[in-house]
């Protein structure tokens, strides 16, 4: 299973990377397979490449279910 999570873009960084917050730990991440991402914006990150940028209500919808699930301890995980 692959898991791909939102993050905001803190800073843009040379050679295509930028700094992300994901979840309060601050990553470098490649921005090579997205055109146009801003300081601000929000993206999904998998291993290490942001695959595409997300609407900002979307992300924070997707991060409340992720804080959601983690309060639950992982309860009802198969």
């Amino acid at each position: 299973m692959c898991l791909a999570i939102p993050a905001q873009v803190e800073e843009l960084l040379d050679d295509d990377m930028a700094r992300v917050n994901l979840g309060g730990v601050s990553k470098a991440v490649s921005l090579a397979l997205v055109d146009g991402v801003a300081v601000g914006d929000y993206v999904i990150v998998h291993v290490g490449y942001a695959l595409n940028r997300i609407d900002p209500a979307e992300a924070e919808r997707t991060l409340a279910l992720f804080a959601e699930m983690a309060a639950m301890g992982g309860e009802g995980a198969a």
